[in-house]
């Protein structure tokens, strides 16, 4: 699930906050009583990170987002569903900017 960096700042603004926070519970409260999650986490703002990389066999830490761009992921959630179809309708209500949907590798 990405976020822009307007959302992230939804999070903190005391005008803003509850409603984002709201939407959120709702649509999560909906996925946990379908019975479909596996699990689920929001993650801190991008700043927060720290990202790892390798180049030419050296290991690079940089704090921050691995690229800068205009949505970040802001977290994610593991649903077991049968198939492609049924993940897209749950993912199309999902009150984030917006969602990248995969399925699992080994299945």
């Amino acid at each position: 699930m990405y976020e822009s960096t307007e959302d992230f700042a939804k999070r903190i603004d005391p005008i803003h906050k509850e409603a984002y926070v709201g939407s959120w519970t709702h649509y999560v409260t909906a996925m946990i009583d379908s019975g479909i999650v596996v699990s689920t986490a929001g993650l801190q703002s991008p700043e927060t990170g720290t990202t790892l990389s390798r180049k030419g066999g050296e290991l690079r830490v940089q704090d921050g987002p691995i690229t800068e761009t205009k949505e970040q992921i802001g977290g994610l959630a593991i649903i077991d569903v049968p198939d492609l179809d049924t993940a897209l309708e749950w993912a199309a209500r999902c009150p984030g900017s917006s969602v990248e949907v995969r399925l699992n590798l080994y299945q």
